[in-house]
């Protein structure tokens, strides 16, 4: 069963007025048991985890991680040292977890939030793993993170194709995760704010039955949010679903000055 959520909200930033409208699902796909994956969607935090690691391992490390992060939302601001804080308190839940005392039990983290640096906003992805965000901008869609994986860094080492690496023995194994064993930090992008963009947020269940082809169609046929992450999903689950799905959509508007919320709240 799939657990969804959907959401607009209007913020106002550096004098304009924006509206974000988002919605998110993950579903434990046709081939598992339990559902690994877990995501986090409110304004201004929306992260995707994947985790990894015995049959309740991955589910303990995803969760952990997303709570610890839901909770810096909830007490603000959301900004990267208290990203790191929260990441250093969900390392220590899950090596304390007694269902956790396998060594490779771990969580993949991506995702963007909205930051501000003299007042001005911008968005800062984060990443650790392989899941991804994407970016839809004028009608072209990027990966905005990189790969924490043996294959990327064969296809950064010119040893392979993007393509030899969708086949490739080592697809799954990751170089870096949140997990019981040590703190590791996450890599940062950082976007300028405009309205129009759209970025997907997703665990390597989608990537792994929908190509960046396939992630732009669905964009640009359903201007919705939820519609689209509804698209998709079908579209994961109908091409096998042989991992966990997990996704959230974010979109950015400008409406009229007039709003009833501030950014800096």
């Amino acid at each position: 069963m799939s657990d969804t959520t959907t959401k607009t909200r209007s913020v106002t930033v550096a004098q304009r007025t924006l509206q974000l409208s988002w919605a998110g699902v993950t579903d434990v796909g046709r081939r598992r048991e339990t559902n690994q994956d877990a995501f986090f969607a409110d304004y201004p935090l929306f992260i995707v985890a994947d985790g990894m690691g015995g049959h309740a391992g991955g589910e303990i490390a995803s969760q952990s991680t997303v709570k610890r992060l839901e909770a810096v939302v909830a007490s603000g601001p959301v900004e990267r040292g208290s990203i790191q804080g929260a990441l250093e308190l969900a390392v220590g839940d899950i090596a304390d977890h007694p269902e956790t005392t396998d060594e490779g039990t771990g969580t993949t983290l991506t995702g963007v939030f909205l930051e501000f640096e003299d007042e001005e906003p911008h968005w800062a992805a984060l990443n650790i793993g392989d899941s991804r965000v994407y970016l839809l901008r004028d009608d072209r869609l990027v990966q905005v993170t990189t790969d924490h994986s043996v294959v990327q860094e064969l296809i950064a080492a010119g040893k392979i194709s993007p393509e030899e690496a969708e086949g490739h023995p080592y697809s799954n194994v990751i170089t870096r995760a949140v997990g019981a064993s040590e703190l590791t930090a996450p890599d940062y992008v950082t976007l300028d704010v405009r309205p129009g963009d759209r970025f997907v947020i997703c665990s390597d269940g989608l990537t792994k039955e929908l190509t960046d082809y396939g992630i732009q169609h669905f964009l640009r046929e359903n201007s919705d949010p939820a519609a689209a992450v509804d698209a998709m999903l079908a579209a994961a689950l109908e091409n096998g679903g042989r991992d966990n799905v997990t996704l959230v959509i974010v979109q950015i508007a400008e409406e009229p000055s007039s709003t009833i919320e501030s950014a800096a709240e």
